[in-house]
């Protein structure tokens, strides 16, 4: 505020003569630099005049908008998307994750995230990775969750045959020596200590809130390496998970930005008929088990009081939908439009109990299972009552449906959905994901049109389904006051969502 004021005053007061005419025929002198009379007032919506006429390009006899699969002979997929522009994004997506990690150490998949681009049979060290990736203006990242692993880079499109070559040897070469794999353990070793210290326990939740729904099974597996299995860690380890689980046929090579027979080209050449650093052993012993949905609550008194409740998701695309519909945020928002203030979670809940920090709806989607989640937190003193509410909102789901609210939270998923396909490493991994899991991708205008033929009766359909199961609950913080579990599932399964009555003799 000072530099401005500052500023001001210096403009005002001047310097030698230019400065006293300036204060003495301050509109005059303004008018010869306004630009009011130098063009006609001509609107908007008007051509402007000597303008040449403007000639667009058209898709005739170029490439439609289309997503390409393609499927080698030893099963592995290649897929891609068509986009203008000078470099792509190129990546190996591969079925593997904390899911199945149930016959072997839980966190591989983690540590594994940790030890990408490191050294390989072709390149030294992470820095030959990255001078390689350098010349083409490149980038690289891996990312795994509880069911893919993704090994990604973004570089000029020319380098496509290098970028190809070098994801091959990234996940079919590693060399993982011993002075790698320590390193990781204590970039691990970091990043747990990291998780336990931060003020937002959203992390450490939704692994809490995926364990309670699903105990010890699949999504239900811890998906960060537990710290006693840091030391555990070892190359046979790795070796006998990625001989099982790092096969052709659970692998997706997509890319985005690029021409699908190049890309194709390059698969055959790198990824056909190459014997990776573990053997090739035929896998014996891959989880192929399904999701099993079990509910029940876990809680942790280590963080001040959020609670988040999840209940088992069907229908991918209403519940989309309702999610939408439910919104959600902080107590504080600087409103403007496709902030969502217009949703339940803030009219119903924060816009009414101004003692909530925050009541947000989140949709968890996986191959088999889902979750649709609302995460609250509010002082430690007022958690039943939070409960109740949240509890209430649940049930409110499967009630009567707006028409006005129902066509709003479909325009804004697809609002959402076509802004985030915008950006080349979100169709990346859209491209990927879809075609890991289907062999096949719903285009942005396929989905737009399942979007929109949502009706109030399938909310209320799904909601009334999800509500007849078992609830999962994680609970952190001070949790003295948090209804029992059994008294949440009855307010679930109630008319009206409200808790049972407690009394207490003394307080």
């Amino acid at each position: 505020m000072a530099a401005v004021m500052l500023a001001a005053t210096r403009l005002l007061r001047g310097s030698g003569s230019w400065g006293r005419s300036r204060l003495r025929f301050g509109p005059k002198a303004y008018r010869q630099f306004s630009s009011g009379g130098t063009y006609p007032n001509i609107p908007l919506s008007s051509p402007l005049p000597g303008v040449p006429k403007p000639v667009f390009a058209t898709v005739d006899g170029q490439e439609k908008f289309e997503t390409k699969v393609t499927t080698l002979d030893n099963g592995l997929r290649v897929a891609s998307q068509n986009k203008f522009g000078q470099f792509c994004t190129v990546g190996i997506l591969i079925n593997s994750g904390s899911r199945y990690e149930a016959k072997y150490l839980s966190g591989i998949a983690h540590f594994l995230e940790k030890l990408a681009f490191s050294s390989t049979a072709r390149f030294d060290s992470k820095d030959d990775i990255l001078l390689t990736l350098e010349k083409h203006g490149g980038i690289c990242d891996c990312q795994t969750s509880r069911d893919t692993t993704m090994y990604a880079v973004s570089a000029d499109s020319k380098g496509l045959d290098t970028v190809v070559g070098l994801l091959a040897d990234v996940v079919l070469h590693p060399r993982l020596t011993d002075e790698e794999i320590e390193m990781t353990r204590m970039a691990v070793q970091f990043e747990l200590e990291d998780l336990n210290m931060r003020p937002d326990p959203e992390p450490l939740l939704t692994e809490m809130i995926h364990e309670a729904a699903y105990r010890e099974n699949t999504v239900g597996l811890h998906r960060f390496c537990p710290t006693e299995n840091i030391a555990k860690m070892g190359r046979e380890v790795l070796h006998s998970y990625l001989r099982n689980y790092y096969t052709p046929d659970r692998m997706v090579l997509a890319g985005v930005g690029v021409e699908h027979e190049h890309l194709v080209e390059c698969a055959r050449k790198y990824l056909l008929g190459v014997q990776p650093a573990w053997g090739g052993t035929p896998a014996a012993d891959v989880d192929r088990s399904v999701a099993q949905y079990t509910g029940g609550i876990v809680k942790c008194g280590l963080w001040p009081s959020p609670a988040l409740l999840s209940l088992q998701e069907g229908d991918f695309i209403p519940f989309a939908v309702l999610n939408m519909m439910m919104g959600g945020g902080g107590s504080f928002s600087a409103g403007g439009p496709g902030k969502g203030m217009f949703s339940r979670l803030y009219l119903n809940v924060l816009n009414r109990h101004h003692w909530m920090y925050n009541a947000t709806s989140y949709h968890h989607s996986y191959e088999d299972t889902g979750l649709l989640c609302i995460h609250a937190s509010a002082d430690p003193r007022q958690v039943r009552e939070m409960v109740e509410i949240i509890t209430k909102e649940f049930i409110l789901m499967s009630g009567t449906v707006d028409v006005v609210e129902l066509e709003r939270a479909k325009t804004q998923l697809m609002s959402m959905l076509m802004m985030n396909l915008e950006s080349r490493p979100i169709i990346f991994e859209d491209v990927g994901r879809q075609v890991l899991a289907t062999h096949s991708r719903k285009l942005p205008h396929e989905l737009c049109t399942l979007i929109r033929s949502v009706k109030p009766e399938d909310i209320k359909r799904v909601a009334s389904k999800m509500l007849r199961g078992k609830p999962a609950v994680a609970a952190l913080g001070d949790l003295s006051d948090l209804p029992a579990y059994e008294h949440i599932q009855a307010a679930l399964s109630s008319k009206d969502g409200r808790l049972p009555r407690t009394y207490r003799l003394f307080r």
